[in-house]
């Protein structure tokens, strides 16, 4: 039997039910183990979702929340926030099943799935690799999965192209439902071959993964040392970032995303359990 002592305390266990109902088992993420439609789906008349004001959620808002042994925090308002990072998607397995917001997820409309912003947000979600750019309205937890940091619904992630690879580089954006149409996209510095081609020859930015951060130099040194016996062929970074006053201790440039999960993996196994995947 749970204890409740009061509504505020019985309303974030409910909220937690619906979180672990939507974001277990922790491997969920891998494209192995969830899927698309089997024939595919030709999504390209699936418009964005239109942002407009809404009233937060009654679930899926806890202050903070614990999923697979870890504790999160929902952010009291999305205004201004901007990340770069690795996007992942979601598809037929919860198709139909409901999210932390309460609302049934469907595969077919342009939704995803954070960690912080309050539910439901409206971003705007563009692909560093080629362009391409939509919005989304955030209605769910998640991604659980490290170095992720927005999960698509199998329709926005299609059009974006982030399918294919099972993950995608992009700049995830918080519109103000009030005055976004005003609010230009993204446009990532892509080289072409040219004009004529649709897709990039090579993405303008480079993929890292942050190993530390620090307010003194002598950790930061310490680490370096330690990376650079660990990884002989590898190059390591350290530099200090003056805007956050912290030594920053980074591999790479890396070749995929794959590699830096790879990486993160290793450093895990020896004890270095913090590594984030920095797109640069």
């Amino acid at each position: 039997m749970i204890s409740v002592y009061n509504k505020t305390h019985y309303l974030i266990i409910i909220s937690s039910l619906f979180l672990f109902a939507c974001s277990s088992p922790s491997q969920r993420y891998h494209i192995s183990q969830d899927h698309g439609p089997k024939k595919d789906v030709d999504v390209s008349d699936v418009k964005d979702a239109v942002p407009k004001n809404e009233p937060k959620s009654k679930y899926g808002n806890p202050k903070t929340y614990k999923v697979l042994g870890k504790w999160y925090s929902v952010r009291n308002s999305s205004k201004g926030y901007v990340e770069k990072g690795i996007a992942s998607w979601y598809g037929k397995k919860f198709h139909g099943h409901r999210t932390s917001s309460g609302e049934t997820y469907d595969m077919y409309a342009m939704t995803a799935a954070h960690k912080s912003l309050p539910l439901p947000t409206y971003v705007r979600v563009t692909h560093l690799e080629n362009g391409k750019s939509v919005i989304v309205k955030v209605n769910d937890r998640g991604p659980f999965h490290d170095n992720r940091i927005i999960d698509l619904s199998y329709a926005a992630a299609k059009k974006l192209g982030v399918t294919a690879k099972g993950t995608g580089a992009v700049e995830v954006v918080a519109i103000d439902p009030s005055n976004y149409r005003n609010q230009q996209p993204y446009q990532p510095n892509i080289k072409r071959a040219s004009a004529l081609q649709a897709y990039p020859v090579k993405p303008h930015f480079k993929l890292y993964l942050q190993v530390g951060a620090f307010s003194s130099q002598v950790n930061a040194d310490k680490l370096h040392k330690r990376l650079s016996r660990m990884f002989k062929a590898r190059k390591i970074h350290s530099e200090y970032a003056s805007d956050q006053n912290v030594y920053r201790v980074r591999i790479g440039p890396l070749a995929s995303v794959a590699d830096a999960d790879e990486l993160s993996t290793h450093l895990n196994n020896k004890g270095i359990p913090t590594a984030k995947i920095i797109i640069d």
